[in-house]
């Protein structure tokens, strides 16, 4: 496939520093090494851009290859990101298609109310609304392409502790007293960004009394690549295909609650969540470990400062109720390749304030569109209010019975809506 990144990689080989002169060590400086750092990184060298990655955990750690249960819910046009950045076929043996998804509302134990939303991938004709993917299966694909990328350097282990922009470029400081000099300076270094904070840039958001139970399970009977998002008044329960008979849970609990039941032993913690499971799946054990996370809402006050771009949970941490959030990031991710891709192309600068305003202004309504939605969402589903209740039962109904809306909620969720970056068309 032909894109911006394909035609300025074409045009530009990649040639670390020496686009814009030897006074620059790499072109762009990425702190954070989790998902979002590399993807962008390996975009970006295939745009012709020498790129630094500076990841705080040594490989070693990060190409951990046991099963934990982490997995991701990879929306259709996320997995076109990585097709088009060659990153797609080390990873689909391992990727499981979500062919539909079931959501409903109701109380552990007492089974789903009768009005509820099937979505169903065969409603639209591009194919399946998303892949699960476990991390262990990404992280090493990611790693693997890093490594045969001459374009990109990988620091790990390495912490930044300093960046000082100018006129010309950004000086990065790291914890062992090593600078790096670079046109850009990219936080991919999530929600507590310490980019963020040595740009000055503020965050609004609020905690939501919630914490996410996150396992993975095996279970009798096969799942059909079907998600199910069970909402109950202390918050909803995703049950995530993955491939075999296993899901990928994410259980959402008032925070007491939570910290209760993961202190748990396994057969107990397995005795609270089966009432709200059900028994669709047959009988079930745990797989992998058992996480917790608090949940919140991080919203970045802006997406750029003085040579500095954010990108995915440093620039916006949504509640998983959608399963949105990497998503969102990916999205990130595509627009900034392709925004720094042409303005590469045009002998811009690309770590200017009118490139980086472009990634800003491009991305700063979806993200704001997605906190807004997720907050709402949540706020709504998480409480046992009857009139409440009513009102979104009623709701789900009307959108099951009506094919258009419900395929407009299909390609949302397959993240075909919106101004695609080419790399996700």
């Amino acid at each position: 496939m032909w894109t911006v990144a394909t035609q300025a990689r074409m045009d530009n080989p990649p040639c670390p520093a020496h686009i814009y002169g030897m006074s620059f060590d790499t072109d762009i400086v990425i702190v954070g090494g989790g998902l979002n750092g590399p993807i962008l990184a390996l975009g970006l060298a295939q745009a012709g851009l020498g790129v630094t990655v500076i990841d705080a955990l040594s490989t070693k750690i990060r190409k951990n290859a046991g099963f934990d249960g982490r997995s991701y819910a990879v929306a259709l046009t996320s997995q076109r990101l990585l097709k088009n950045l060659g990153l797609w076929a080390a990873v689909q043996d391992d990727a499981q298609p979500m062919l539909e998804i079931k959501v409903s509302d109701g109380r552990a134990g007492e089974g789903a109310s009768p009005f509820f939303m099937h979505f169903d991938h065969a409603e639209i004709e591009e194919g399946p609304m998303g892949y699960m993917v476990q991390d262990r299966h990404l992280r090493r694909a990611l790693l693997d392409a890093m490594d045969a990328d001459k374009g990109i350097t990988h620091l790990a282990g390495q912490t930044v502790v300093g960046q000082t922009p100018d006129a010309g470029g950004v000086t990065v400081t790291l914890a062992n007293g090593d600078t790096l000099r670079a046109r850009a300076l990219i936080g991919c270094d999530g929600r507590g960004s310490g980019t963020a904070t040595r740009a000055g840039i503020k965050r609004n958001g609020w905690g939501y009394g919630q914490t996410a139970l996150v396992c993975a399970i095996e279970h009798e009977k096969p799942h059909n690549g079907i998600a199910h998002q069970f909402f109950m008044p202390s918050g909803p329960l995703a049950i995530l295909p993955l491939t075999g008979n296993r899901s990928s849970i994410v259980w959402s609990e008032t925070q007491d609650t939570a910290e209760a039941i993961n202190a748990l032993s396994e057969a107990d913690y397995l005795s609270v969540l089966r009432p709200r499971f059900g028994d669709f799946l047959g009988d079930f054990r745990l797989a992998g470990a058992r996480y917790s996370y608090p949940l919140s809402l991080s919203m970045a006050q802006s997406l750029i400062a003085d040579r500095v771009a954010l990108v995915g949970d440093a620039a916006h941490g949504v509640h998983p109720i959608a399963g949105q959030g990497l998503n969102a990031g990916m999205r990130d991710i595509a627009a900034l390749i392709q925004v720094m891709s042409e303005a590469l192309h045009r002998g811009e600068d690309v770590g200017s304030e009118n490139v980086l305003h472009r990634y800003e202004e491009w991305r700063r309504f979806d993200n704001a569109a997605l906190g807004m939605a997720t907050d709402t969402i949540n706020r709504l589903f998480s409480n046992d209010n009857p009139l409440l209740r009513a009102g979104r039962d009623l709701g789900m109904g009307i959108v099951n019975a009506m094919p258009r809306l419900r395929r407009s909620f299909i390609r949302e969720a397959a993240g075909l809506t919106g101004d695609l970056p080419q790399l996700m068309r």
